[in-house]
């Protein structure tokens, strides 16, 4: 598939072409294939699956099945490893507290970084046991500082739970170096690939976390839908996250055993729709390839970053070489919400805020940014608006 063309494969710019969408780090807009998936399964194709017997039900079961496998082979793992979640949020909740029915003693510690979205921090906050959190801090790139890492480990290190590519600064986690640290100690780790997984290929069997989750929205697909890889040995000590239908093998009124595996997680009616429709994205994703995704968006972005760094008084967070297609900035003289909304009346749209990062911004002392996140539709045609338009703006604000 030729990628300039790849916005006659997204119906929003049918309704309306000259939409200029920079904010695909929040939520990707929605491929045509998968936007068909769904309306088909809920048209044509819809019951409940896993337990009925009638045809609607066991094709629908066969194809919800077929699913998992297709995001497990895009992942280069295995189908029992994979989880399906409401959300990549949920996915980090749910490890967090069967780590701390099981796994977690007071007193215990996790190490993260400043770069961390809400997602991973809070469920970590609500954990049953008394956990202690160690950020790592950041280098004059606002990239890990992998050297305290090691410093920071010691005998209550329990978890290293990382964003694999920040959602601000678009920093890349070398997971090579922490890994090799975490082997040392024996320390797992989770991973956090809800903006790396959209846009470069994911190969669990060479990262080899013990974790790994992701939003199919962020990549083309459907809301309502998380995908949480776990290994086996996890799978097999950690006790059902949620209780109900599915997840049981067996039944009393005063007890009840559970089923084992990937099963024992996914409780009550699952999200049949979206499942069905992430199948879809991940054959665009496929069709396209992700590693040509990124490339198309890092030169979108290497081209917006030369030229925004020449614009008078502003200063962009995030300087390092490994990254995604994200931009965060702020231009003095300039709130972010005001560059937003006067962007947004040129039909441009970029995210402004604190992007769910408040320790980050704290970190560096500001409140929020503006924030540039390119996806496989953006063009180099809507870059040049784009900084005509904040030329525009610049001039009338300062």
């Amino acid at each position: 598939m030729n990628i300039a063309n790849l916005k006659s494969k997204f119906p929003v710019f049918k309704k309306n072409p000259n939409l200029v969408f920079l904010d695909t780090a929040a939520s990707a807009l929605k491929v045509d294939e998968m936007i068909e998936a769904t309306n088909n399964c809920y048209t044509n194709e819809y019951a409940n699956i896993h337990r009925g017997v009638y045809e609607l039900s066991s094709k629908l079961t066969k194809k919800f099945e077929d699913a998992r496998k297709k995001v497990a082979d895009y992942l280069n793992t295995s189908q029992n490893n994979i989880i399906f979640t409401k959300s990549a949020t949920e996915a980090i909740n749910l490890i967090a507290s069967c780590m701390s029915k099981s796994y977690f003693k007071d007193g215990d510690e996790i190490i993260l970084s400043f770069l961390e979205h809400h997602a991973n921090l809070i469920p970590w906050h609500l954990s049953e046991r008394n956990i202690k959190i160690i950020p790592l801090g950041l280098n004059q790139k606002s990239e890990i500082d992998y050297d305290e890492l090691n410093d920071k480990i010691n005998l209550k290190t329990k978890l290293i739970t990382l964003t694999h590519m920040s959602n601000v600064t678009g920093s890349i986690t070398n997971f090579d170096k922490v890994k090799d640290i975490a082997n040392k100690h024996n320390i797992p780790i989770l991973l956090d690939g809800c903006q790396f997984a959209p846009h470069k290929k994911v190969d669990l069997k060479d990262l080899d976390p013990d974790f790994y989750v992701f939003s199919a929205h962020k990549m083309y697909g459907p809301s309502g839908l998380g995908i949480l890889y776990m290994k086996d040995k996890w799978i097999d000590s950690f006790s059902p996250y949620q209780g109900g239908g599915q997840m049981i093998y067996d039944v009393d009124i005063d007890k009840s055993t559970y089923a084992s595996g990937f099963e024992k997680f996914e409780a009550g009616t699952p999200p049949i729709a979206q499942v069905i429709g992430f199948s879809s994205s991940i054959n665009f994703m496929n069709e396209v390839d992700p590693n040509i995704i990124y490339d198309h968006e890092m030169k979108l972005h290497d081209y917006t970053y030369e030229k925004l760094s020449k614009f008078n008084n502003i200063k962009i967070f995030g300087s390092n070489k490994d990254k995604g297609a994200i931009i965060s900035f702020n231009i003095e003289g300039v709130h972010n919400s005001d560059l937003g909304a006067m962007l947004d009346k040129k039909n441009i749209a970029i995210r402004t805020g604190h992007h769910c990062c408040q320790p980050l911004m704290k970190h560096l002392n500001i409140t929020g940014t503006s924030r540039i996140s390119f996806g496989a539709y953006n063009t180099s045609e809507d870059v040049d608006y784009l900084l005509q338009s904040i030329r525009e703006i610049t001039k009338i604000l300062i």
